[in-house]
């Protein structure tokens, strides 16, 4: 990766696109590890903060716990985006790494259902809520800074690299995570090893802040922001003309949702299904999905950069298609091959489903950053994209296993026979909504010159 020179307006200076990249991506990272430990302790923590007596019960309130910290996204989108489009794009994606830092840590230190009762979920409920608040403000400030540094040409490559930062997060919560519950008994890890993982995010909140701290602003806002053209009502102008809500509905519905879903079913349910209805050993299931993700991360650059050349929207449908069409073979494949355990097969099922959220997520955030017009491009981006991973997405798994749930009490002899794979119902009806609106109503974006707005350009060194 190249060195980058801002031109234009007989004003140029150098700045470093690896750097760039590596700093935003960092605290990026950080940010989705705090938010997907609890989604990787799912299954656990329905034990530590609801009522026993119902394993189902308790596994669906975790779930709905897990959810609701995406319920609230959106309105993070649109707190952290009024501030990103009115004062800047750094400012606002400190404060939330910051938010997000500080409630994962308090998670580590709450008091368990058995300790302090029904508080327990209530408190465990409110600090979702709060790192929900600062993960609708992130995602949109890293990858409307790294866009805001790429040249026109490479924005789906440069970008992609944000891409990663949520299936790295991913990884690195499960790895941690392992390793913790490997080195102590099952009654420690229940005991007290489970807030460890949580305790450690104040280490990498001090890390992270010191990269973020040290960064500028992204050179494209503080072009617009010398010339008078910022937005002075960032809100007004997102949220108050009917063109734009038009613009993020389409994005919505014909993008980020499917995008979600399959980000979601093929990482997050995937694990799910191999631990609660495959009955895979959670050290055999952690180690799939982890080597999944080690394989597969590597493909958000490969399909980023191939948008560069053929488009953003292209990769995006086919990865839809694909998934809609395949997912009830992959997951019969993957109860077939989990008694005895064939490693080898549900390692493929589970990468290839890994694929398919490359090809969705990877051009996204360069598609996003085109859709939208710079000066209220942080509110306008973020807002479909976290109804989208918000709303679709992260409640994949409870969508998908309460419909199980229903499914298995079916009078529908077939229904009932076929019940652990109805949960799919749900990421591939998503799916085929998001490839025919998309197909049908969403225009190409790899064209469009996001720098031509503030007359200027950017040109590798």
């Amino acid at each position: 990766m190249a060195t980058i020179a801002q031109a234009g307006g007989g004003n140029q200076r150098a700045f470093n696109m690896p750097l760039v990249i590596a700093a935003s991506s960092v605290g990026t990272t950080i940010e989705w590890y705090d938010f997907y430990i609890y989604g990787s302790l799912a299954v656990f923590f329905a034990t530590l903060f609801f009522p026993k007596g119902n394993p189902s019960a308790a596994f669906l309130a975790s779930l709905a716990t897990f959810g609701a910290g995406f319920a609230v996204r959106p309105f993070g989108a649109i707190v952290f985006g009024r501030v990103g489009d009115l004062v800047g794009r750094k400012y606002a994606f400190v404060v939330t790494l910051t938010v997000m830092g500080l409630s994962t840590f308090f998670i580590g230190l709450l008091p368990t259902y058995e300790t302090v009762g029904v508080l327990a979920p209530i408190l465990l409920v409110g600090l979702r809520l709060i790192q929900g608040l600062a993960l609708g403000g992130e995602y949109g400030g890293a990858a409307t800074y790294v866009a805001e540094h790429s040249p026109d040409h490479k924005r789906g490559y440069y970008t992609s690299y944000i891409q990663t930062t949520a299936t790295l997060g991913f990884f690195v919560a499960l790895f941690v995570i392992l390793i913790i519950r490997q080195q102590m008994t099952e009654a420690n890890f229940k005991a007290y090893g489970w807030r460890i993982p949580f305790l450690l995010s104040a280490v990498l909140l001090a890390i992270s802040l010191y990269i973020r701290i040290r960064l500028r602003e992204s050179p494209l806002f503080q072009r617009l922001k010398d010339q008078g053209k910022s937005s002075v009502q960032p809100l007004t102008d997102s949220l108050g003309s009917g063109r734009n809500w038009k613009m993020m509905m389409l994005a919505l519905f014909g993008a980020t949702a499917g995008q979600a879903v399959v980000w979601y079913t093929g990482q997050f349910y995937a694990l799910y299904f191999l631990q609660s209805v495959c009955k895979v050993n959670y050290v055999i299931a952690y180690k799939i999905v982890g080597y999944s993700l080690l394989i597969g991360t590597p493909f958000f650059l490969v399909f980023g950069a191939l948008s560069d050349r053929i488009g953003r929207k292209m990769i995006i449908m086919a990865g839809c298609l694909l998934a809609a069409l395949t997912y009830v073979p992959i997951y019969q494949g993957m109860k077939a091959n989990s008694n005895p355990v064939n490693f080898g097969m549900l390692l493929f099922l589970v990468t290839l489903q890994v694929i398919y959220v490359t090809m969705v997520y990877g051009p996204i955030a360069a598609f996003l950053v085109e859709f939208f017009p710079a000066k209220i491009r942080y509110t306008s981006m973020s807002l479909p994209y976290h109804l989208g991973n918000g709303e679709f997405g992260g409640w994949t798994p409870f969508i998908a296993t309460a419909i199980v749930a229903g499914a298995t009490t079916s009078s529908n002899p077939w229904i009932k026979d076929h019940a652990i794979y109805m949960g799919l119902s749900w990421p591939i009806a998503v799916s085929v909504m998001t490839f025919v609106i998309g197909s049908l109503f969403i225009r190409e974006t790899k064209d469009v010159r996001i720098w031509e707005e503030v007359g200027g350009e950017v040109a590798a060194d």
